[in-house]
């Protein structure tokens, strides 16, 4: 594996997975993805501060430099580019707008964050110039908008990568306590038990009841919307998803799920 600073040393027509660094196996996974379409595979690190709505969130970002390092070594990165934060952003900054999904759920909870989101992902695939760029579902509005402004970057959705106990693998994971952990586990538990309903109402209700039974996570928003349109799912919307946010901790956490089983009111 090659480390380069500048996009210049980095081959074009590659398989990309841009990061914020603090890997784990969820990213570990996206770069095997990026191994079997692509002989070259770039991951980038870099931390965005244009999507951080508050500086502390900014602050106590979890880095782990030399473990990134290992990790993208093991997992088949040929190139693992640590731009500097001028060759990002030169000179002024022009916003893009993520538009009006951009503005829900988690942005509606974290204002600017997909402006953020979009700008850098469009500067990152203008200096990379990849064939692919992987995105985990996880971050399933985020995925939706970069979709958006991918122009001819095919973009490659992975599933969402677990712990054995259901838990979706995130960077901030690192920040639960061992208590918080454990009762983080209740997300995953409330998108199962909705799954395996089969109706709307009683999926919305599965959801909802057992996120109140774990009163150390604080639901920011817990619902199933079309997936397309990011508005509240209906009988005959035809894509439908579990969406859950919230605190635990003080830390964020979100994860979300496809509901297949719902066909009926």
């Amino acid at each position: 594996m090659k480390i380069v600073t500048s996009a210049s040393e980095l081959p074009s027509g590659c398989a990309f997975i841009p990061t914020m660094g603090a890997l784990h196996d969820g990213h570990a996974n996206l770069f095997r993805a990026g191994g079997k379409l692509n002989g070259s595979v770039v991951a980038s690190i870099f931390v965005n501060p244009l999507q951080f709505e508050n500086e502390q969130d900014l602050k106590t970002y979890p880095r782990t430099p030399d473990r990134d390092i290992e990790i993208a070594a093991a997992t088949g990165v040929t190139h693992l580019w640590l731009p500097r934060y001028e060759e990002i952003y030169p000179g002024n900054i022009e916003l893009l707008s993520a538009g009006p999904i951009g503005d829900l759920f988690e942005g509606k909870s974290r204002p600017g964050h997909f402006d953020g989101v979009v700008t850098v992902v469009r500067r990152l695939f203008d200096l990379v110039k990849p064939q692919q760029a992987i995105f985990g579902e996880k971050d399933f509005q985020q995925l939706t908008l970069i979709r958006k402004v991918a122009g001819d970057v095919e973009i490659i959705a992975h599933p969402t990568v677990r712990e054995a106990d259901g838990l979706a693998l995130s960077s901030r994971n690192v920040r639960l306590s061992e208590s918080g952990r454990s009762a983080a586990l209740v997300i995953s538990r409330a998108l199962f038990a909705a799954s395996i309903e089969t109706s709307l109402q009683s999926a919305r209700k599965t959801l909802l009841e057992t996120l109140a039974q774990e009163s150390a996570f604080t639901v920011d928003y817990a619902t199933i919307i079309d997936e397309n349109e990011f508005t509240e799912a209906k009988i005959d919307t035809k894509s439908k998803r579990a969406i859950i946010a919230g605190w635990i901790d003080g830390v964020r956490l979100i994860d979300n799920m496809q509901m297949q089983n719902v066909v009926l009111p």
